[in-house]
């Protein structure tokens, strides 16, 4: 096939030898099958900002760290050279987040490295060696869709405790390989410590996985461990091996807003007084 733009690079310098297929194209790449010397894996190349549907990702930058205080400061401004350092970081997040992931121990594919902003990386394949179909094309027994979720809720928390959420996990982000499920793609990792919309996204990806895999065991609709795992978290008590139940007791109480608003005058009122009492007696002196 026609070299594709952005592997015409990586050939020139030997990383890969011929791309063999398209494997998928999606909101934020487009993924090849490439041979690397006797090896098959698979090469991401990201699409450039314009080309992309994928949106609000600001609310997922949001708490990312930037490398360099100029590039910092440029961002902020939304100049173009800032905006090609933002694209840049973008870019750059993925694989940052698969390296730190894989060491993790987390089911994710292994990473080659990253070359003309292009990732290069394991081909996730099923039993027969074909390309691994992504959990949410398969159908599953009941026991399989048990096995499923357990394995990757155990995969959102060590995620968890590496300070990430996946942001856009579903089951078509998952890939079903013959030890079981990989989690892929990885472009809007989010990070929960820096993130106000960390819990909520964090909620969103393990009600997705639970929703799918509930068409198969529906008793796994009536478990909360998104909710069990952030509270142990923000608690500073979650560990890549803490036991979770699936039980949450979900705080009831109402809000007392009339409480609230009192508070809040009174505190006004407290301060109010507070600054007359200072423009008093600086009069008096």
């Amino acid at each position: 096939m026609k070299t594709p733009n952005g592997l015409q690079a990586l050939i020139d310098d030997g990383v890969i030898d011929e791309v063999l297929r398209p494997l998928k194209s999606g909101k934020e790449a487009a993924v090849y099958v490439v041979r690397s010397g006797d090896d098959v894996r698979c090469a991401k190349v990201y699409k450039d900002m314009a080309q992309r549907s994928f949106q609000q990702r600001v609310q997922y930058q949001e708490g990312r760290k930037v490398r360099g205080s100029r590039e910092a400061r440029a961002i902020g401004k939304a100049s173009k050279y800032g905006r090609k350092q933002q694209e840049t970081a973008w870019k750059n997040t993925e694989v940052d987040a698969l390296y730190q992931l894989r060491d993790a121990g987390v089911r994710v594919p292994e990473p080659f490295g990253y070359y003309h902003g292009v990732l290069v990386m394991e081909l996730v394949t099923d039993a027969d060696g074909y390309s691994a179909p992504r959990l949410g094309e398969v159908e599953l027994s009941a026991g399989q869709a048990r096995e499923y979720h357990g394995v990757l809720v155990r995969q959102v928390v060590k995620m968890l405790c590496c300070g990430l959420i996946h942001g856009d996990l579903s089951a078509y982000n998952v890939l079903v390989g013959p030890d079981g499920p990989v989690v892929i793609d990885f472009p809007q990792v989010v990070s929960a410590g820096s993130n106000n919309a960390a819990r909520t996204m964090l909620l969103r990806d393990v009600n997705n996985l639970t929703a799918s895999l509930g068409r198969f065991a529906p008793e796994l609709l009536d478990t909360w461990f998104a909710e069990e795992m952030w509270q142990l978290f923000e608690a500073g008590e979650l560990r890549p091996d803490t036991v979770l139940t699936g039980v949450y007791k979900h705080d009831e109480r109402r809000v007392d807003l009339d409480s609230v608003r009192h508070a809040i005058n009174d505190a006004r009122e407290e301060a109010l007084i507070r600054q007359q009492g200072r423009e008093a007696a600086a009069e008096q002196d």
